[in-house]
């Protein structure tokens, strides 16, 4: 472990917590974490998700907008359903950008594991999305895609990571759990 992995696991440990509470700070949290793992991740070469980390912070600026557009009157975030055609549609990005991003980095580049680290990636772009549009089902998509997660940082030593990912398999469940009480019909 690293002090810069010591400082991004924190900063997105609370960072998740807040989004699981749906509390606007989550967004600036979200952000200092994407920079420190841009870092992270491009010291131990897994690009795809350096990459990541830079579209996830337009994301979660593309987030924060939306989040703060669409609040209730009490001041809480707003959770919508995902309607089953968009979350096909979702899945199918995720799966066509997974074969893009793959092919392109076991191509050009000494990636280590270009295709696993190109399918989570392009997974975590939708689940981001998700969650910046509100549905509840983010966290599904969060849990599979974190438990693939764990895995690949603790093969690249990243064990403080790894842990943080596995804690953030339990937070989706919270979050989940959550945000379907309080989903309000579409």
């Amino acid at each position: 472990m690293t002090p810069l992995e010591g400082m991004a696991v924190a900063i997105s440990f609370l960072a998740i917590w807040l989004t699981a509470r749906r509390n606007m700070l989550c967004w600036s949290l979200n952000l200092v974490a994407c920079a420190l793992y841009f870092k992270l991740f491009l010291d131990v070469r897994l690009y795809a998700d350096m990459a990541l980390q830079a579209v996830f912070g337009l994301g979660i600026l593309y987030g924060w907008i939306v989040w703060s557009r669409t609040r209730a009157d009490t001041g809480a975030v707003v959770v919508k359903p995902l309607l089953r055609a968009k979350a096909v549609a979702g899945l199918a990005v995720g799966g066509l950008g997974a074969l893009a991003i793959g092919w392109f980095t076991s191509r050009h580049t000494d990636a280590t594991l270009p295709w696993l680290d190109a399918t989570l990636s392009s997974f975590s772009l939708v689940a981001q999305y998700w969650t910046s549009r509100r549905h509840c089902e983010n966290w599904l998509l969060w849990i599979a895609v974190d438990i693939v997660y764990v895995g690949m940082f603790v093969f690249k030593g990243l064990m403080l990571t790894a842990g943080l990912y596995a804690v953030m398999i339990g937070l989706a469940v919270i979050g989940y759990r959550d945000w379907r009480k309080a989903m309000s019909p579409d």
